[in-house]
């Protein structure tokens, strides 16, 4: 298994060469972009998404507590599916064994330095498309978003020499195999949870915004007010007046 697309001719090398290339013709300042970019910008972006969609989730009007519940849970069950997805790489990498790019090919442009494990699959694809799978379970909108900046994400980890265009793929698949094979079990457990933190009156907001009508006190059972002169009041008042008028008669 560790002679993955060893060979020049191989339409996965080939493709690496290709994207990589592109590298050797941008300006240096592009590249040092591409790789702040590839290693740490679009996972932050995708952590800022989610959020960013929690937020949005919980403030849209007209929704239900067991909507908002089943919303939230979807998108805590996203960065749940991409630690499991890493977690489910491990013992691949470690059975294909596969060296990276760079290790067994000449001439690749390589932005960044330090990366001596195995190439496949892609931990920064897998996490990447995990998040945007998850989003999509929770949003449709920032769902798209989601895959769109995995699949920016996957390009750049080729741009930059680090992994074969097969390692992206095999990243993409892991992550969204687990993001949606474990949804329905995942979704069973936690919209409970959120159910039971949106009743709570500390931690309600983190799965609905309260409406000002829902956050009034309600009256006191037995509770009545006190008429002020109103028309058709029977209080205290009333029934003096009317001990007067019967005595002075």
């Amino acid at each position: 298994m560790a002679g993955l697309a060893q060979s020049g001719s191989n339409p996965d090398v080939e493709l690496l060469y290709d994207i990589n290339g592109l590298a050797k013709d941008a300006p240096r300042w592009f590249d040092r972009g591409v790789e702040f970019v590839g290693e740490y910008g679009l996972l932050l972006a995708m952590v800022l998404l989610v959020l960013w969609c929690w937020w949005t989730v919980r403030r849209r009007r007209g929704i239900s507590g067991e909507e908002a519940a089943g919303s939230v849970a979807a998108l805590v069950w996203a960065p749940l599916a991409a630690g499991i997805a890493v977690l489910v790489n491990v013992p691949i990498r470690g059975f294909v064994e596969r060296p990276r790019p760079f290790l067994q090919h000449e001439g690749l442009e390589v932005l960044i330095s330090g990366k001596t494990d195995f190439s496949f699959v892609s931990d920064h694809a897998t996490i990447a498309m995990a998040l945007g799978v998850g989003l999509f379970v929770a949003h449709r909108t920032f769902g798209l978003v989601g895959i769109a900046l995995a699949l920016v994400e996957g390009f750049c980890r080729v741009y930059m020499g680090v992994h074969y265009p097969t390692d992206v793929v095999g990243g993409f698949a892991l992550g969204t195999a687990v993001a949606l094979l474990l949804s329905p079990v995942a979704m069973a457990l936690l919209t409970p949870m959120m159910k039971a933190v949106e009743r709570s009156p500390r931690a309600g907001w983190l799965v609905r915004r309260r409406s000002v009508a829902e956050g009034r006190e309600p009256l006191i059972p037995g509770a009545r007010k006190e008429s002020t002169g109103a028309e058709g009041s029977t209080g205290p008042e009333d029934s003096t007046g009317a001990e007067e008028r019967d005595l002075a008669a």
